[in-house]
């Protein structure tokens, strides 16, 4: 009995495997997109004090679709982004609202001095408890809260013209902002 299991171990380990790729590699899955459970809840609350300026709230930010962007001045892939945020804030005038997560101010004023700031008003997540609560795995991260408050979507990474055009363009649409 204990011989007949030993070689069907092999036999298992495979059908273990096989039906592992055979799940990741369905049609129509996207690896790597990380599923967010804060989909369709409200956003957590939050108030922020701002960077040169006013701060936010997330009651503040009702009333109207937005998207609030996680960034930081020292990621890489945030300056890389910086000009898809500044086309949709020039061109598509995008309600887009920044929160500086885990960075020092003169640090992020440097980083919008220097690529331009697409945002209309930032917040400063200096503690990262914001973020956490929102799901943040890591800068960038860009978030799709319509008019009530309730997270519609969610981008992990820099934002691609692709993404742009198919998703964040129409959503925004769908939820009212023309």
């Amino acid at each position: 009995m204990t011989r007949r299991a030993l070689y069907m171990l092999p036999v298992v380990l495979f059908l273990v495997l096989a039906g592992y790729f055979a799940y990741a590699l369905r049609p129509n899955h996207d690896p790597h997109e990380l599923p967010s459970a804060m989909i369709d809840k409200e956003a957590p609350a939050f108030i922020l004090p701002g960077l040169n300026g006013d701060g936010i709230s997330r009651d503040g930010l009702k009333g109207s679709p937005v998207v609030i962007n996680f960034f930081a001045s020292w990621c890489v892939p945030c300056r890389e982004e910086e000009p898809m945020l500044m086309r949709l804030a020039d061109r598509e005038h995008i309600p887009l609202y920044g929160i500086d997560y885990k960075d020092h101010p003169e640090d992020a004023s440097r980083l919008l001095a220097e690529f331009g700031n697409p945002f209309r008003r930032i917040g400063q997540d200096v503690d990262g408890s914001v973020g956490l609560n929102f799901g943040v795995y890591g800068v960038p991260e860009t978030y799709v809260i319509d008019s009530a408050g309730h997270i519609r979507k969610r981008f992990v990474g820099p934002l691609t013209a692709e993404q742009v055009k198919n998703e964040l363009l129409p959503l925004l649409k769908s939820l009212g902002k023309s």
